[in-house]
């Protein structure tokens, strides 16, 4: 179909079906063709924060140790993004959401308080539709500095700061310098003026020699540098700052807070005979392939001795410090020191009352093995009662143990060691000896109270049949 455009093709056209007639004439109006306008669709995707969420014990920051991801990754939800270090545990973060991490607001090292975004997500719009929106960080205008206007004539060149500085820092700049060379945006002067640099000192590296922002961190960092580039003398000592671990950070603050703590050294020698001739009837037992130690006896009877020494289990309340009183805990979480690649770690055996010498075995293994695959969760190293700490399996046959805030006590094992002694029938025999020493918190302790639960638990280790008089 064709279509006629003027006044002149429709009256042929008419004239050819109806034959001359008169027309009245058809003016065309010339519009201009509408532009094709393009329309953005709605977003498919939008970033959501990971935030820090509170992880209980009253823990109000945590350390990061690694992160599992980088930048640009896609993760997974319920992924690891992180793993931590808090007051009571090491434990991984996992992502909320799946997508691809577009920023890392922290560093391995770094310390996060609770309710701080870790990272930033980017998501599939619509999916996560509960969640509030990512904080927008608050930004402050930056107010430009007005450029030095140019020379305009050559002057006779006088001594200036650079001079003097360049002297100091012991570093010259011979090259001559482009007339724009004090120019300058203003994210660089604000650079210049936090860092106490003078522009005129640096080497511009931008066009026609304008000073950028890499510039001022070249010169910042060979000023920083100069002094260490001087040769030591002969006998003084080198000294490097090294950051503490996750493990020693947390180290440091408890053993700071076990200072206010006033505490005792109680110290026992046990003969061990018995329990290590059960252990070595249990070891022949095909049908038990757990490994029964020493400290399994010793965790078991700790827990029986506190039956009849509950004091011993107990915590100081101090929140209000004029009128302290004690919160009496019935179930017997007994901490157990572990040696770990990342350092000391103390996760804890849960109610060893209702436990029995095989269950306690078959938890050190558990845990152990938890803590040298660096899989602790904050449930096993939180809720200790006492604690024991057997440094005999490294060495030493003395230890003196420091308590650990919120317990009464703590009990450090030495080695083993085979002596002569003396039977009950006056008979010199080989005899395997043990020291146990006990640290207490003398602010509610007294030393005979701390006496009788040690000489308690001496008796169940050197007459282990006992126990069974008190097993349910």
């Amino acid at each position: 179909m064709n279509i006629l455009r003027s006044s002149g093709s429709l009256s042929r056209a008419f004239q050819l079906c109806h034959g001359p007639r008169t027309l009245p004439t058809i003016r065309c109006q010339a519009r201009p063709l509408p532009h094709r306008r393009f329309h953005a669709a709605a977003s498919l995707w939008g970033v959501k924060s990971q935030v820090l969420k509170d992880v209980g014990e009253g823990i109000t920051e945590v350390q990061i140790i690694q992160w599992y991801v980088e930048e640009g990754a896609y993760i997974e939800e319920w992924k690891p993004l992180c793993q931590y270090q808090s007051d009571k545990a090491v434990d991984d973060i996992t992502s909320r959401y799946e997508g691809v991490v577009k920023k890392l607001h922290f560093q391995a090292d770094d310390t996060v308080p609770t309710g701080k975004a870790l990272c930033d997500i980017e998501v599939e719009n619509g999916k996560y539709p509960d969640d509030s929106p990512p904080p927008v960080p608050k930004t402050e205008p930056i107010e430009p500095t007005p450029a030095k206007p140019l020379p305009t004539q050559a002057q006779p060149p006088q001594p200036t700061q650079a001079a003097t500085s360049a002297s100091v820092n012991g570093n010259t700049n011979n090259r001559p310098k482009s007339p724009h060379a004090t120019l300058a945006t203003p994210a660089v002067r604000g650079m210049l003026k936090i860092h106490n640099v003078n522009i005129e000192d640096v080497q511009g590296t931008g066009k026609d020699g304008r000073v950028l922002k890499e510039d001022v961190q070249r010169f910042i960092a060979d000023r920083d540098q100069a002094p260490s580039v001087q040769p030591i003398a002969p006998g003084v000592q080198e000294e490097t700052a090294v950051k503490l671990t996750p493990i020693q950070t947390q180290m440091f603050k408890n053993m700071t807070n076990s200072l206010s703590i006033p505490q005792f050294l109680y110290a026992d020698e046990l003969n061990v005979n018995n329990v290590m001739a059960i252990r070595k009837k249990l070891a022949n037992d095909p049908r038990d392939p757990k490994k029964i130690s020493l400290l399994s006896f010793v965790i078991k009877a700790m827990s029986l001795a506190l039956n009849d020494y509950p004091l011993l289990n107990a915590k100081i309340d101090t929140t209000d410090p004029t009128k302290p009183q004690l919160i009496m805990r019935a179930k017997h979480n007994i901490g157990v020191a572990m040696d770990t690649p990342q350092g000391l770690l103390v996760p804890n055996i849960k109610d060893v009352g209702n436990r029995s010498i095989l269950d306690i075995a078959a938890e050190i293994l558990r845990l152990n093995a938890l803590a040298k695959e660096r899989k602790l969760t904050p449930a096993d190293l939180s809720g200790g009662t006492i604690t024991a700490s057997n440094i005999g399996n490294i060495g030493g046959t003395y230890v003196a143990p420091v308590v650990i805030p919120n317990e009464m006590a703590i009990l450090g094992i030495g080695k083993s060691r085979t002596v002569p002694i003396f039977d009950d029938a006056g008979q010199v025999t080989k005899g395997e000896l043990v020291n146990f020493s006990w640290s207490a918190d003398h602010r509610v302790v007294d030393g005979a109270t701390m006496a009788r639960m040690a000489n308690r638990v001496r008796e169940l280790i050197e007459s282990p049949e006992q126990m069974l008089l008190n097993l349910r």
